[in-house]
C-alpha cells in the first residue's frame, strides 16, 4: 500500500492541473508548491530543512511504518523524515544561511528598484492632466465624426460644368444653418470687446445679405468648387470653435485671435482632416461614398499638384505617427498658438501660451507613448511642413480669388480668412 501512495503522490500531471487540490505528499495537508523537489505543505517544508541542517537522526518507536497525516506528523519525526524522502525531497536543494540571504536581499533589491521606477515614471500634472481634458473635450464638440452636416453643403459635382442657381439654397441653407452652431451662440458672445463668435456671426450675416446673385455660369471647369468651399468654410468654423477654447486663448487681444486664426486656420484643417484620411487608398472619407474625396476632387476645386501630392505626402507622415488621440489635439493647439504669425502683436505672451502646450505634449508622451522618444521632434517637423503646405495653399488660392467666376463660388468667410482681396 506503501508504494502505491508513494507512486501517485509523485505523479506530475496532477501537480499542474489548476483544478486538482494540492496536497502535500508528506502529511496530506494543504501544500503551497514545490519544495526541494516535492510538493508539500510549510510545516514539512520546515521540518525536512531543520532536520537535514541538524543532520538530526531520528528513530521510530514502533515498526517503522507510521502512517503520516496532517494531525499526528508530530508523533514520529523518523517516520516523517522517511516520508520526505521516499517523495523525492532532497538535501542538495536547501540553500545555506548565506545563500537564503543573498536571496532575501535580492528580492528586497529587485523591490526597490521596481519601486524606484515607479517613482521616477513621469506623470502628468493635475493642471497638464486638465489642459488635456479641455482639448480633447473641445475637439469632440468641434469634429463631428458622423460628417452629418456634410449633406448640408452645395452638393459634390464630380463631372462637367456646375450650375449655381441649382445649388444656391443649400448653400443659403448651409450658412444660415451654420450660425445656430454650439460655438456661434456660446454666452460669450455678449462680451464688450468684439470676440470670435460675434466676428463670425458677422461673417455669416454679410455672406446672406451681400452674396452675388448672378446668372448661371458659363461651364467652370471648377465642379468640385461649391462643395469644397463650403466644406472648408465649415472647417473654419469649427477651427475658431476649438481655438476659443485652448487655455488662454480668449486672453488675447481680439487682434491677435484674429491673426493667429487668419494665418493658421488650413493648417489646422489639414491636421484636423488626418482623421478621415485613409491609408488604404490616400482618400479622406467622410460618411458615405458621396463625402469621399481624393486628390482628383480636389483638383476639380482649383487646386493643382504643386500642392496636393505634398499635401498626401503628409496626411502619409502624420497617419502613420499613430497619435493618441491627446497628442494629436496637442499638436492643434500648437499650431495654433505659433508667435511668428504674421500680424501677432504680443509675441512673448503667444509664446508663453504655445510652450505651455509644448510642455504638456512632451510630458503626455513620456508618460504615455511608449517608444516615442523621437516623437516630439517628428510632431514638430509636421509643423514645419504644414508651414510650406500653407504657403503653396495661399498661392493657389490667391490665383483663384483672382478669377470673379470662381471667386463668387467661396463664402464670405472663406475671402475673409484666406484674405482674398476680391469685392
Amino acid at each position: 500500500v506503501e508504494k502505491s501512495a508513494v507512486s501517485t503522490s509523485t505523479q506530475v500531471p496532477d501537480e499542474f492541473d489548476r483544478n486538482v487540490p494540492r496536497i502535500c505528499g508528506v502529511c496530506g495537508d494543504k501544500a503551497t508548491g514545490f519544495h526541494f523537489n516535492a510538493m508539500t505543505c510549510e510545516g514539512c517544508k520546515g521540518f525536512f530543512r531543520r532536520s537535514m541542517k541538524r543532520k538530526a537522526s531520528f528513530t521510530c518507536p514502533f515498526n517503522g511504518s507510521c502512517t503520516i497525516t496532517k494531525d499526528n506528523r508530530r508523533h514520529c519525526q523518523a517516520c516523517r523524515l522517511k516520508r520526505c524522502l521516499d517523495i523525492g525531497m532532497m538535501k542538495e536543494f536547501i540553500l545555506t544561511d548565506e545563500e537564503v540571504q543573498r536571496k532575501k536581499e535580492l528580492i528586497q533589491r529587485r523591490k526597490d528598484e521596481e519601486a524606484q521606477r515607479e517613482a521616477q515614471k513621469p506623470r502628468l500634472s493635475e493642471e497638464q492632466r486638465s489642459i488635456i481634458d479641455t482639448l480633447v473635450d473641445a475637439h469632440h464638440k468641434t469634429y463631428d465624426d458622423s460628417y452629418s452636416d456634410f449633406s448640408r453643403f452645395r452638393p459634390p459635382v464630380r463631372e462637367g460644368p456646375v450650375t449655381r442657381s441649382a445649388s444656391r439654397a443649400a448653400s443659403l441653407h448651409s450658412l444660415s444653418d451654420a450660425s445656430s452652431d454650439s460655438f456661434s451662440h456660446s454666452p460669450e458672445s455678449g462680451d464688450r470687446k468684439m470676440n470670435l463668435s460675434s466676428l463670425l456671426m458677422m461673417y455669416q450675416e454679410q455672406g446672406l445679405s451681400s452674396s452675388p446673385d448672378s446668372k448661371e455660369d458659363e461651364g467652370t471647369s471648377l465642379s468640385m468648387l461649391p462643395h469644397l468651399a463650403d466644406l472648408v468654410s465649415y472647417s473654419i468654423q469649427k477651427v475658431i470653435g476649438f481655438a476659443k477654447t485652448i487655455p488662454g486663448f480668449r486672453e488675447l487681444t481680439a487682434e491677435d485671435q484674429i491673426a493667429l486664426l487668419k494665418s493658421s486656420a488650413i493648417e489646422v484643417i489639414m491636421l484636423r482632416s488626418n482623421q478621415s484620411f485613409s491609408l488604404e487608398d490616400m482618400s479622406w472619407s467622410c460618411g458615405g461614398p458621396e463625402f469621399k474625396y481624393c486628390v482628383n476632387d480636389v483638383t476639380k476645386a482649383g487646386h493643382s499638384l504643386e500642392l496636393l501630392e505634398p499635401l498626401v505626402k503628409f496626411q502619409v507622415g502624420l497617419k502613420k505617427l499613430n497619435l493618441h488621440e491627446e497628442e494629436h489635439v496637442l499638436l492643434m493647439a500648437i499650431c495654433l498658438l505659433s508667435p511668428d504669425r504674421p500680424g501677432v502683436q504680443d509675441h512673448e505672451r503667444v509664446e508663453a501660451l504655445q510652450d505651455r502646450i509644448s510642455e504638456v505634449l512632451q510630458a503626455y508622451i513620456c508618460a504615455h507613448h511608449p517608444g516615442g522618444r523621437l516623437l516630439y521632434a517628428k510632431m514638430i517637423q509636421k509643423l514645419a511642413d504644414l508651414r510650406s503646405l500653407n504657403e503653396e495653399h495661399s498661392k493657389q488660392y490667391r490665383s483663384l480669388s483672382f478669377q470673379p467666376e470662381h471667386s463668387m463660388q467661396l463664402t464670405p468667410l472663406v475671402l475673409e480668412v484666406f484674405g482674398g482681396q476680391v469685392t
